[in-house]
């Protein structure tokens, strides 16, 4: 199914008079092609570098990094490249799309461009569609344009209506003649010369592309709604698997907020405490030392650690005493951490008492975690290793 689509939509690229060229077309690829010799029919070709300086008889098809056509073409060309410049005539459509087309001479046809920048200074006989970021139209048209841009600069004489979308400026070159109807949407009218000519009336349309001071409000509040999605889903994520990797460590966290007594409670909680207020202290002390600005690096980074450790412990912690209150059970799960965590983000919405209720937890779960590194990195007992 897929290679049926994809032969599809190269049929739908191929102009439809390459179905009934009578000669033979002609397949030519290389890393860097220079086309000297003349085609019968439909020519195809590709390449980083394309030079086509022998006329076509038929139709073209070019896929490359650079494009150049320097030879007319009799029927449709269809490019596709980094960069396009079309410097001979075209009897059929000219389409193209890349990052600059540059077209120069005229084309029979209709004219559709896509591209960063597209300069045209071809005339098209048939209608002109453009869509890019600069784009500049010098010598006119004898059908319809029709342009979609940022900054637009349209001069020559234009046979019929030019319709114009722009988030940037219109500018109109002197002497420039409309013979139909100009009608652009901008966020600020064009400048438009009084040597300019413009038949059938200018229609211009305010188009402000910032948002109001409604619209803005509306956006930072989905910003911060999806700002503290991402976060809440991350912390559960987390806590989960810090709950299922590590439930021995979480279980020795826990066992500490049901200790007997008060004092070792609130020791737990000034050590957290003190963490949190002496640590900036001390790495500004050692930053400014020349000595100490090595320490004060890996200090900085332990603090992070030991500040994220804390949050996502507090959101187990709680999730795991409501376990214990609830489903009378001390073991420590995945699921322990999750909820606590969803627990604590909602109860951190709350004001004022959301916000010390988390600061109790975050400064016990830090003071918790700091005797559990410390005694299993000088151990008293052949128990304490095991708490990992």
């Amino acid at each position: 199914m897929r290679y049926v689509l994809l032969g599809i939509f190269v049929l739908l690229l191929i102009p439809p008079s390459a179905l009934a060229a009578q000669a033979s077309p002609s397949f030519v690829a290389a890393r860097s092609l220079l086309a000297a010799s003349s085609s019968p029919g439909n020519a195809y070709v590709a390449g980083v570098s394309v030079v086509l300086t022998a006329p076509v008889a038929g139709d073209l098809s070019a896929v490359g990094g650079t494009i150049v056509i320097a030879a007319p073409v009799v029927g449709d060309a269809l490019l596709f490249a980094g960069s396009i410049n079309s410097r001979a005539s075209v009897a059929g459509d000219l389409r193209a799309v890349g990052g600059s087309v540059n077209i120069k001479e005229s084309v029979a046809g209709d004219i559709i461009a896509f591209g960063y920048s597209v300069q045209n200074s071809g005339r098209a006989s048939g209608s002109t569609f453009i869509v890019g970021v600069d784009t500049a139209v010098t010598h006119g048209a004898s059908g319809p344009v029709t342009i979609y841009g940022n900054n637009v600069s349209l001069a020559g004489d234009f046979a019929g209506d030019v319709t114009a979308f722009m988030s940037g400026r219109l500018t109109l070159a002197a002497s420039t003649t409309i013979r139909g109807t100009l009608s652009y949407e901008a966020p600020d009218k064009a400048f438009i010369p009084a040597s300019a000519t413009i038949v059938g009336g200018v229609t211009y349309t305010n188009a402000s592309y910032l948002p109001d001071v409604g619209t803005s409000r509306i956006l930072a509040l989905v910003s911060i709604g999806f700002f503290l999605l991402a976060r809440i889903l991350g912390a559960l994520i987390l806590a989960g698997l810090l709950a299922g990797l590590f439930p021995k460590l979480a279980k020795t966290i826990v066992n500490r907020a049901f200790a007997p007594r008060l004092r070792s409670i609130l020791l737990t909680m000034l050590l957290g405490f003190a963490i949190f207020v002496v640590t900036p202290v001390l790495f500004i002390l050692l930053a400014l030392t020349l000595v100490g600005i090595g320490l004060a690096f890996l200090l900085l980074i332990a603090y992070a650690l030991i500040v994220l450790l804390a949050l996502v412990y507090a959101g187990i912690l709680l999730g795991s005493m409501l376990a214990r209150r609830f489903a009378r059970r001390e073991t420590v799960l995945w699921r322990d951490g999750v909820f606590g965590m969803l627990a604590l983000s909602l109860i951190a919405l709350l004001p004022f008492i959301g916000l010390f209720v988390v600061f109790l937890l975050t400064t016990f779960s830090a003071g918790a975690l700091a005797l559990t590194f410390f005694h299993f990195v000088f151990p008293r007992d052949e128990e304490t290793p095991k708490m990992l």
